[in-house]
């Protein structure tokens, strides 16, 4: 597949990027990318340095005639977010990406592929490489931990980067030009499990739901895509109606920024209610798969005899817990009154997890209004208390306040109208982006985010669309040719 991947065009991005995708890069792992990259800018001769965080920039001078330009910062993260299938066997620590060439698109198998973000890397190498592309100074950042925190952007410091002209190539739909994000924050709730004998006379079953799609829980989620533990939760609320349920676990979700895509329950019924159980079950079933026949077709729900539990929730977290889990907001809260399309105010049920002594869950809630990610997440916190649950609010993101009168924003639409014949479309998106925080941390800093088109990112359905990564490189040099 090697050969297939470099041979497509252009080759100096595939080249890089199918290097990349050898590398174990999971958020919180990057050592060996950062060195990778570093080794790779060395032999270049381009000077290098790493921060105490692990961020990593790299300089490039100017090509003659153009060293009183602004130096231009190129922008993306070094880490990916590693998901695969249940079926499928890969270890993310050792193992490389498996690539694909598929009707136009490049994706991977049974994983997540990581062109969020290695698409910036592999063009960031492209230009570094390059002899023939003018040029002012450049300066390539690369942040570590965009994934699970933004902590790299955050532990910037104000004299590492001296550019104030940033490209940030994080953005997943060509033809957009990107002016802002939502801030966020995580919020995190957790019970200590008062276990108790599993009842006599009963039996253990894993109640399972999966095949959804998931994907992002920003830029995905005025999708309409079925949350695997909220769909949970809405089963176990019927199921409990008609049978006497314990729960011995409920599992799913690894990613604060993923809309989960499958759950597992352990639950333990009694021996002469499990038919009924199982009509329940094949009712809701029915029901998910009419909700979701337009964008979850893959939906089914299992129950399949497990080993005996010896210890259950009590009954009355177990009752708790399922009505928190259905009553706790999830999706779209708001949409934007400023800018038609846009979603405002979210929140996600990302990830709940069974401990030796605690139940937790993590929810993620975004807003371009600061005051409305505050108000969503005192909800979740009102409603978790109810239910016996403690919280805790995580530290958050700041949002990117679109500024429509920047010069490089002009730049750029002259010269995506002037290429393509059309004006690009100028957008905020429901997702944080570093831009956020660089911006914080460097004032003056002129930021625009874009990139090519990238399809299910967070997901093992992320696929890149290959002309696409052609455009964006052929409009990056387009840019820096004009920088003044």
């Amino acid at each position: 597949m090697r050969e297939a991947i470099e041979a497509l065009e252009p080759r100096l991005i595939w080249k890089n990027f199918y290097a990349l995708n050898q590398i174990p890069r999971c958020s919180k792992h990057e050592e060996k990318v950062s060195e990778f990259v570093m080794d790779f800018a060395k032999k270049l001769g381009l000077p290098v340095k790493k921060d105490e965080a692990g961020n990593v920039l790299i300089s490039k001078p100017a090509t003659p005639g153009m060293e009183k330009r602004p130096a231009v910062v190129i922008q993306g993260h070094l880490d990916m977010v590693c998901e695969k299938n249940n079926d499928v066997e890969h270890d993310f620590s050792k193992d490389p990406i498996k690539m694909r060439v598929e009707d136009g698109w490049v994706t991977a198998e049974g994983t997540t592929l990581g062109a969020d973000n290695g698409i910036a890397i592999a063009i960031g190498m492209a230009l570094m490489e390059a002899t023939d592309i003018p040029h002012p100074p450049l300066e390539f950042l690369f942040t570590i931990d965009e994934e699970t925190g933004l902590t790299g952007a955050n532990a910037l410091k104000s004299d590492f980067v001296q550019g104030r002209i940033l490209l940030n190539i994080d953005s997943e739909e060509e033809g957009a030009l990107y002016i802002g994000c939502a801030g966020g924050l995580n919020t995190a709730i957790s019970h200590t499990i008062d276990w108790q004998e599993a009842p006599a006379h009963s039996e253990t079953f894993a109640l399972k739901i999966g095949g959804l799609r998931g994907g992002h829980s920003g830029l995905n989620i005025n999708d309409g895509l079925g949350n695997a533990i909220i769909l949970m939760g809405r089963l176990l609320y019927a199921l409990s109606d008609k049978v006497n349920v314990h729960l011995a676990a409920i599992n799913a979700g690894s990613k604060h920024n993923a809309i989960p895509r499958e759950c597992e329950s352990i639950i333990v019924i009694p021996e002469n209610q499990k038919e009924a159980a199982r009509k329940v079950i094949k009712e809701y079933e029915n029901y998910f798969r009419e909700e979701l026949k337009f964008t979850d077709k893959g939906i089914f729900i299992s129950l399949e005899t497990s080993d005996q539990a010896k210890k259950v929730f009590d009954a009355k977290l177990t009752a708790h817990t399922i009505r928190l889990i259905y009553a706790i907001p999830n999706g779209v809260m708001a949409m934007s009154h400023a800018i038609e399309g846009l979603v405002e105010t979210s929140t996600t049920l990302a990830i709940i997890k069974t401990n030796d002594d605690s139940i937790d869950l993590l929810t993620s809630q975004r807003s371009s209004v600061a005051s409305s990610v505050d108000d969503t997440a005192n909800k979740i916190k009102a409603i978790s208390e109810l239910a016996g649950f403690s919280v805790k609010f995580e530290d958050g993101y700041p949002s990117w306040e679109p500024n429509p009168d920047s010069k490089l924003l002009a730049t750029c639409k002259k010269i995506y109208a002037n290429k393509y014949g059309k004006e690009p479309e100028v957008k905020a998106i429901h997702a944080g982006l570093e831009c956020g925080i660089i911006g914080e941390h460097y004032e003056g800093m002129d930021m625009i985010s874009f990139g090519p088109d990238i399809f299910g990112a967070h997901s093992p359905d992320e696929k890149m669309r290959i002309s696409s990564v052609q455009h964006i490189w052929d409009y990056v040099q387009e840019i820096l040719k004009n920088i003044q």
